[in-house]
């Protein structure tokens, strides 16, 4: 088996630019992911019942079908219902973001859940509120708690995007089989966008790792 990159050498700049959708595409849909959940997860534990069996009826919906059917849904019917059209990278961040925040919500709620109960009766016992408790006091140790799991899912996004290249996206993979359809030479580009995905992973394994080890300074 040879390899031979000379035969896409002049195409090797266009699929590294895919690295700037992927990473964009990624960070965006991790965002609408985690603030997503993050209300989510407070309506979830709430004694709203309306909302509270809105939010486990969502969650539901997302975890129950195919991402790749939200993402061609959303894609090709927004224009049908509403007559504007959306772009490629904007269906995309809207899909995996409300997917996102179907399966962190659960993870935050049960970080939120598993702080100590003392803590929340000490601060309604000094008066603080309920919106400054959480936020100041609860969430901050939960976070700890759930980080690798957000990490986690931070990485099934970033190898997830590649589905977005099915509705036009040119990240890695679509540009990777662009050159590859052009040159008529698969392994090669294929190969270069598996690298780029695992150095990708990588990358935010080592940045996730290192906040992790700021946050636990602080205990």
């Amino acid at each position: 088996m040879d390899l031979d990159f000379s035969l896409i050498s002049d195409k090797l700049d266009y699929i590294l630019l895919g690295v700037i959708d992927t990473v964009q595409f990624t960070l965006l849909s991790a965002l609408v992911g985690f603030l997503g959940g993050a209300l989510l997860a407070l309506i979830k534990i709430s004694d709203n019942k309306p909302l509270k069996g809105f939010a486990v009826f969502y969650t539901s919906i997302f975890r129950g079908t195919p991402l790749i059917l939200q993402l061609t849904l959303i894609y090709f019917s927004i224009p049908q219902l509403t007559g504007y059209d959306i772009s490629p990278l904007a269906a995309g961040v809207i899909a995996f973001g409300l997917n996102s925040a179907a399966y962190t919500s659960e993870t935050i709620r049960a970080g939120i859940l598993a702080v100590d109960k003392g803590q929340r009766e000490a601060a309604i016992a000094l008066g603080i509120p309920y919106r400054k408790m959480m936020i100041d006091i609860i969430f901050p140790q939960a976070l700890k708690n759930i980080l690798p799991a957000l990490v986690n899912e931070s990485i099934n996004l970033l190898k997830d995007s590649a589905l977005v290249s099915v509705i036009g996206v040119t990240d890695v993979l679509r540009r990777a089989n662009i050159v590859a359809a052009e040159t008529f030479v698969y392994f090669e580009p294929l190969l270069l966008a598996g690298l780029l995905y695992y150095f990708m992973v990588i990358g935010l394994t080592a940045v996730a790792r290192r906040f992790e080890r700021r946050l636990r300074r602080s205990d």
